[in-house]
């Protein structure tokens, strides 16, 4: 998780590129998806099927037209080092200037979406990696494996593949990054306890 305020004035500049690029008729379901984002939980459709709708504050992520605007290449894969309902209540906080699009519970597998993939979330730490990636958080602890389920990898994998199938990305780890492995990345997770090999064997059979 990065908690680094990113860029503010290029989410300002970003937001008024877009309003003035986008067709009339693309920017009226737009906007309504940008007003759904202040919503309730599960107020509002997501872009995986079963997560749960779970908005991040719009202080928190750049407004964006993705895969228009910027290419998503990436799916980078974090530990949050917090609870999951912490992790909620962090992206849900305007002052943290912190999100990820999704949010996987440790005990089930449970998805709860906090960015659409439109949207550029603020979780890499490094402004370019973040245009081009979707972002996944897992609820637990670098140094604890007791977290990383059986439920939460194989959850997690399956949204991994959805992703790369819905934007072309290839499913190998030169485009499924560990937070660690962003350029600048003062980051460790997931960690050693991460078991990539399994991971990464899971999307591909998803």
């Amino acid at each position: 998780m990065d908690r680094a305020r990113q860029f503010p004035s290029r989410r300002r500049l970003l937001q008024g590129a877009v309003a003035t690029a986008v067709p009339a008729a693309f920017l009226s379901s737009s906007s309504h998806a940008l007003a759904g984002s202040r919503g309730t939980a599960g107020s509002r459709a997501v872009d995986y099927p079963g997560a749960e709708w779970v908005p991040a504050s719009t202080s928190n992520y750049t407004a964006a037209n993705r895969p228009s605007t910027y290419a998503i290449d990436y799916v980078i894969i974090h530990v949050t080092q917090e609870t999951y309902a912490d992790t909620l209540a962090i992206f849900q906080n305007p002052a943290k200037q912190v999100s990820a699009h999704y949010v996987v519970r440790s005990k089930d597998g449970h998805i709860a979406q906090c960015v659409r993939n439109r949207n550029v979330g603020w979780h890499a730490g490094n402004w370019s990696y973040n245009t081009r990636s979707i972002g996944i958080e897992h609820e637990g602890w670098v140094d604890k494996p007791e977290y990383f389920t059986n439920a939460m990898y194989e959850r997690s994998a399956a949204l991994t593949a959805a992703i790369c199938a819905k934007y072309g990305i290839p499913r190998d780890r030169e485009h499924i990054l560990g937070h660690h492995q962003v350029p600048g990345s003062d980051h460790t997770d997931p960690g050693p306890n991460w078991d990539w090999s399994r991971y990464i064997r899971l999307v591909n059979s998803a």
